[in-house]
C-alpha cells in the first residue's frame, strides 16, 4: 500500500560521494552494477540509494549527512580521515557544498532549510498546505545534519553554519570534542556545553544517536533547546551486543517526554541479537519489534519514524530480505498495517511525526 511522503531521518549521501563517488542522480542497481568486484563494496556494502528510487518509493525528504571520519577511527576508503578541527573542517564544508550544488544542478532536489523550502516539498507530494496547486514532478527534500560535530572548529562558528544551511548536529560519532560517542566512555565536554548552550539558542535540533549513554543522559538533562531527536537508534534490550549504540527504555521514554522522534534502524546487526551475516536470516519482524515497542513503551506511536541510515557502511545484504533499495521503505508501514496499527497511526510512522519536529523546528 503507498503513503502520500516517507521520511527517512538518516542518509550519508555526499560522505559517499566524496569517498566512493557515487553518483545519487543513478539508480542504485545502475551503482551496484557500476561498483560490482570493487574494493570498497566490502566495507561499504551494495549501494541500496538513488535518488530515482527515492522518487518512485516516495520518499520525498531526508535528513542527509554530514559526516567525516576522525583518523583515529577511519573506515578503509579514499577519503582520508581528519587529524585536528581544521581538516574536520574543510570536510566537513566540502559535503555542504555537495549539498547545495546537486540542490542547484538537479531539478528535483531541494535544499530544505526553512518553512518556505519545506512546504514547497511538502506540496509536490500533496500533504502541504495547498499553496501550491499545479505538481509538475515530485521533489527531494534534504535537510542537513551534521552527525559527529567536529568539522565545527568552535562553539560560535555554528551560527556560519547555520546561516549555510545546517539544522541538526549530531555531537558525537566517535568521541569528538565535545561529548564521548558509541566507542569510548565520556560526558559532554565543557566545550561540548558551550555548543549544546549554541544550538538552543539558534534553535538547531540535537540528535542525541551515537553518544555514549554518559552524554546521552546529560544531553536529556541539560540541553535547553526545544528540539530533541535520534534520527537512527534502535532499543538497546534487544541487541544488548551493541547496547551502547542503542537506547535503554530509560532513554526511549525521556525521549518521548520531550516531544522527540526515534528512528529506528533497518540494518541486521541492529535489529537482531548475535546476527553477523546472511540477508535471509533477519525479516520486517525484527523491525516492527524495534517499532513496536518504542510505541508500547511510550503509549503512543508519536515518537518512532525510520532512520535507515542506508549506505552508510551497510549494504543490500546488511538489511531485511524484503529489502533491496529505500525504493522498498513502503513496505516496513505495509508490515505495521498487517500487524494492525491503524493507517493514522502508520503515517505518523512513516512520515508525520518527523515533519512534526520539522514544522516546529525551521525557521
Amino acid at each position: 500500500m503507498s503513503f502520500p511522503l516517507i521520511i527517512d531521518a538518516h542518509l550519508d549521501l555526499a560522505y559517499n560521494v566524496e569517498r566512493f563517488g557515487r553518483d545519487y542522480r543513478q539508480a542504485a542497481h545502475t551503482t551496484r552494477k557500476r561498483e560490482e568486484g570493487s574494493e570498497h563494496v566490502k566495507s561499504a556494502g551494495e549501494c541500496t540509494v538513488g535518488f530515482p528510487d527515492m522518487l518512485r518509493g516516495r520518499v520525498g525528504l531526508a535528513f542527509a549527512t554530514i559526516f567525516v571520519e576522525p583518523a583515529t577511527h577511519r573506515i578503509s576508503g579514499q577519503m582520508r580521515g581528519y587529524t585536528n578541527e581544521a581538516e574536520a573542517h574543510a570536510l566537513g564544508m566540502s559535503q555542504l557544498d555537495w549539498y547545495h550544488r546537486i540542490a542547484d544542478k538537479c531539478e528535483n532536489v531541494v535544499l530544505v532549510t526553512d518553512q518556505h523550502s519545506l512546504n514547497d516539498v511538502l506540496n509536490d507530494w500533496g500533504v502541504g498546505d495547498g499553496t501550491k496547486k499545479h505538481v509538475k514532478r515530485h521533489r527531494i527534500g534534504l535537510v542537513p545534519l551534521m552527525e559527529g560535530a567536529d568539522p565545527i572548529r568552535e562553539p560560535k562558528e555554528l551560527e556560519r553554519w547555520y546561516e549555510r544551511g545546517l539544522r541538526i548536529v549530531g555531537p558525537a560519532w566517535d568521541t569528538t570534542r565535545y561529548a564521548g560517542g558509541t566507542w569510548q566512555k565520556g560526558r559532554i565536554t565543557k566545550l561540548g556545553r558551550e555548543l549544546l548552550d549554541m544550538m538552543a539558542h539558534l534553535g538547531v535540533v540535537l540528535d542525541v544517536s551515537h553518544l555514549s549513554h554518559e552524554s546521552l543522559y546529560e544531553a536529556l538533562d541539560t540541553f535547553e533547546g526545544k528540539h530533541l531527536i535520534a534520527t537512527h537508534c534502535n532499543v538497546a534490550r534487544f541487541v544488548p551486543n551493541v547496547a551502547d549504540r542503542h537506547l535503554p527504555d530509560e532513554a526511549i521514554e525521556r525521549i518521548a517526554e520531550r516531544g522527540g522522534v526515534i528512528g529506528v534502524v533497518p540494518f541486521n546487526r541492529f535489529l537482531k541479537k548475535d546476527w553477523s551475516s546472511g540477508k535471509h536470516l533477519v525479516t520486517l519482524d525484527e523491525v516492527v519489534r524495534h517499532v513496536d515497542h518504542i510505541c508500547q513503551l511510550t503509549g503512543s506511536a508519536d515518537c518512532v519514524g525510520i532512520g535507515s541510515d542506508f549506505d552508510g557502511g551497510l549494504g543490500y545484504q546488511d538489511i531485511p530480505v524484503e529489502l533491496d533499495t529505500i525504493r522498498d521503505h513502503h513496505k516496513i508501514g505495509d508490515e505495521l498495517l498487517n500487524r494492525g496499527y491503524s493507517r493514522a497511526h502508520v503515517e505518523q510512522i512513516m512520515y508525520g511525526n518527523w515533519l512534526r519536529v520539522l514544522r516546529a523546528a525551521l525557521p
